[in-house]
């Protein structure tokens, strides 16, 4: 007995589901009668007859029946294996501080979803520096100075922007404010980033009350929506919350070299177009950013 091939096998699963040479042709994009020579050369291969040949179709001999349930199992298994590999080169690990997954990417990624829906994306919230070689990370998108480092791929994305906020009603009560120091006599709130202590102590004064802290800027600006001060947060994670009014600003940090938002990938040969269309779509949604 000699061992059938694959195609062979492929030919006898389609007119075994069928039980017709000329359906089984049709789904396997063949002749009618390369199917039926086929499935005769698997015949003699194995020394069994696999079909009793009808007048209007095929009918199992039970060897042939009882060799379909295994064959059917097993080109399934093939084909499901086939498909996880092919699901690999389709899955990113996307990295982005915890605030920006919430307040700017989470909002927008149904519409990467909807317009590239075999990408499969999982969202790693973290501020740590990824390791694309040990952590699986495919894209990072960092806060900060602009990253270092040999074999990656580091693109400007957006500059920090910093901008004090607060609610509309609480923005009654204020004067208009043209310098930071005039915000030190203010209830003021702070993420883990410590923006407010760090241009404070750039021109050698104090903030008046004690601040109220949180570790995610997110929660920061939360607070400020519910009147609770001023917040002081990138100018990119304000604007859904400025355009519905649930926030306004009140100054902006103009100064050059503020650090910014980074877009970090490993150097790689091969070619990666998931990688490359989410990246595009990262920049499209940030209306001064380059395209790279």
């Amino acid at each position: 007995m000699r061992k059938p091939n694959l195609n062979a096998l492929r030919m006898f699963d389609a007119a075994a589901r069928h039980l017709n040479f000329r359906l089984a042709s049709e789904e396997l994009n063949l002749t009618q009668g390369a199917v039926a020579q086929q499935i005769r050369r698997l015949e003699d291969d194995l020394g069994i007859k696999l079909f009793q040949r009808k007048a209007r179709g095929l009918a199992f001999t039970d060897d042939g029946r009882n060799y379909h349930r295994s064959i059917h199992r097993a080109l399934n298994i093939i084909d499901e294996a086939t498909q996880n590999f092919a699901r690999e080169d389709t899955r990113l690990s996307l990295s982005v501080p915890p605030s920006l997954a919430s307040k700017w990417l989470v909002p927008r990624l149904n519409t990467f979803s909807a317009s590239h829906p075999h990408v499969d994306i999982r969202i790693i919230a973290s501020d740590a520096l990824a390791d694309f070689r040990t952590d699986g990370v495919d894209i990072a998108i960092r806060l900060g100075s602009r990253p270092q480092g040999s074999n990656i791929v580091v693109v400007h994305l957006a500059t920090l922007n910093l901008v004090a906020t607060c609610n509309a009603d609480y923005a009654k009560n204020l004067r208009p404010m043209s310098d930071i120091a005039d915000f030190t006599t203010h209830q003021l709130i702070q993420d883990g980033h410590n923006h407010w202590d760090r241009l404070f102590q750039e021109i050698g004064i104090k903030a008046q009350h004690r601040m109220l802290q949180f570790n995610q800027t997110a929660l920061a600006m939360d607070a400020a929506a519910n009147g609770q001060g001023i917040a002081l947060a990138p100018r990119l994670l304000l604007e859904a919350d400025l355009a519905k009014g649930n926030l306004v600003a009140l100054w902006q940090d103009e100064r050059p070299d503020q650090g910014g938002y980074f877009v970090v990938h490993p150097v790689s040969a091969k070619a990666n177009p998931p990688r490359d269309a989410l990246i595009k779509w990262i920049f499209a949604q940030v209306p001064t950013a380059v395209v790279p």
